[in-house]
């Protein structure tokens, strides 16, 4: 594990691959397979998980906004305010997609995420803006924990 203490907010990437991510109901929907970083912020812009198939044969690969996401310590997963069917019903996914500001807007749509370049600074945030102090479930951080640090200008 390349990560010096679980409990500590900064987070090898390699630690975020195959981590368990579950829907707001607490059923595991998949994990994550790795992340697609914005190469001039540094900022984490989508997780793709891994869901589906059977000893892994036939499962599939989605992107998911970085902002539907968020740590919860307590069961070392992360939790999305969406469902496997969402992921099952998401808009076509190919490699190509991702030269597509079309394909990214229709995507966040689908998943109910504001657009990062739409977000003050560019950078993550909570999709539902909710925090600790606002009721959210004891044991959630605010922010996952691989959230970059605003490029250096």
């Amino acid at each position: 594990m390349a990560t010096a203490s679980p409990t500590f907010n900064l987070i090898s990437s390699e630690d975020v691959e195959g981590t368990k991510v579950a829907d707001s109901a607490g059923k595991d929907i998949g994990e994550i397979d790795h992340l697609m970083i914005d190469k001039v912020s540094g900022n984490v812009r989508y997780a793709v998980i891994s869901f589906g198939g059977f000893l892994g044969l036939g499962h599939r690969h989605y992107p998911v906004p970085w902002n539907a996401l968020k740590y919860d310590m307590s069961r070392e997963a992360y939790i999305a305010n969406i469902t496997e069917q969402q992921l099952k019903d998401a808009p076509e996914f190919s490699d190509d997609s991702w030269t597509s500001r079309d394909w990214e807007s229709d995507w966040h749509e689908h998943f109910g995420t504001q657009p990062y370049w739409l977000q003050e600074g560019g950078r993550s945030s909570i999709a539902s803006g909710t925090s600790a102090s606002a009721g959210e479930p004891s044991g959630i951080s605010p922010e996952p924990p691989m959230t970059p640090r605003e490029p250096l200008t």
